[in-house]
């Protein structure tokens, strides 16, 4: 799925949401959420970097979404933001922006917004600054 030339996550599943399931509010995880179902709130995960989402083409989010991972072939109204790799497969339709690192969208994965690209940082900037040599003691 993350195709041939990239490096595979290997995040197992923790956490299913089934087809016949709807989740009223915000989902908080870490590890690996699979959502066959609807969530009517916010998928975010917890701040471990290696979290990862897959929708299938039954689910639907209405909300946010902040993963690290983000594999979509269902529908989301709303922003994406995948600050590793984003995978919009053939049967993704996206309503919002989509921020991304890493991108790799399918023949037929449609976004209706914004496909905005963000570098992620290891580390902040370091403000650089000039010392004159003839004033220092």
């Amino acid at each position: 799925m993350w195709g041939s030339g990239s490096k595979r996550r290997s995040t197992r599943i923790d956490t299913l949401i089934g087809q016949h399931s709807e989740v009223v509010g915000d989902v908080k995880f870490a590890g690996g959420l699979h959502i066959d179902g609807t969530i009517k709130g916010n998928v975010i995960a917890e701040n471990d970097g290696r979290s990862m989402l897959s929708l299938s083409d039954q689910g639907t989010i209405e909300g946010e979404v902040r993963v690290p991972y983000v594999i979509i072939n269902g529908v989301v109204i709303g922003d994406v933001h995948g600050g590793e790799h984003v995978e919009l497969s053939t049967k993704a339709r996206v309503t919002g922006n989509v921020y991304y690192n890493l991108i790799e969208m399918a023949v037929g994965a449609e976004v209706n917004g914004k496909l905005v690209h963000t570098m992620v940082s290891e580390e902040a900037p370091i403000a650089l600054s000039h010392i004159d040599p003839l004033q220092a003691d």
